[in-house]
């Protein structure tokens, strides 16, 4: 069975709720952040060289990488779901959208974050750089949810899932103020019973 190594306050809750997403068997081990660093634990790094989460162990795989991770799941999934047709169109959009999250998003939403944790006179040389950053890609997002009820067109897919997680971390740094079609489009997503699960999961 397919073991997650679950840190708490992290990303993988992702991976939680992918799998209730497909209601498929896996063991949790959940592992927590020191109170003082609020870095992940050692007991992480004897699972995976890079100490962090997600991780999953299946047999003789271990892997780590959200997206990575993601995927592996998917394809264990014998009725295909959570993720279109390859060579489709949807197929392309979730693609961009699933390494949108970690890539172009999670550069200016984590600067964010780690520029928050330390006292700062002024503006300086990145500021500038990262509002564009901020508004270029939530732009980009309003855009396409104005056209669309998921990232990857009519259904819901796990591109959403990998794309909630970092507007949640956004809107808690209060970057998503007057961001109103994100909103309703989170707002919408978290009603459903998976996600739920998985967030009560800590």
């Amino acid at each position: 069975m397919l073991t997650v190594h679950h840190l708490n306050k992290s990303r993988s809750k992702r991976v939680l709720w992918l799998l209730e997403e497909l209601e498929m068997p896996y063991q949790r081990v959940d592992h927590q952040r020191d109170a003082q660093t609020n870095l992940a634990p050692a007991s992480l790094k004897a699972v995976h060289p890079l100490s962090k989460a997600p991780i999953i162990v299946d047999g003789d795989i271990t892997l780590c990488e959200s997206s990575t991770i993601m995927e592996y799941i998917l394809d264990q999934d014998l009725e295909k779901r959570l993720r279109p047709e390859k060579a489709t169109k949807e197929y392309y959009q979730y693609l961009e959208w699933s390494h949108f999250a970690e890539g172009s998003l999670a550069l200016p939403v984590m600067f964010t974050l780690f520029m928050g944790m330390e006292t700062r006179s002024g503006d300086q040389k990145m500021d500038g750089y990262i509002a564009k950053e901020v508004a270029l890609d939530f732009g980009y997002i309003e855009s396409t949810l104005a056209e669309c009820d998921y990232f990857a067109g009519a259904e819901f897919t796990a591109a959403d899932i990998m794309m909630q997680i970092m507007l949640e971390i956004a809107g808690n740094l209060g970057l998503l103020k007057d961001r109103g079609t994100i909103l309703a489009y989170m707002a919408k997503v978290q009603e459903r019973p998976a996600y739920k699960k998985a967030a009560s999961l800590g």
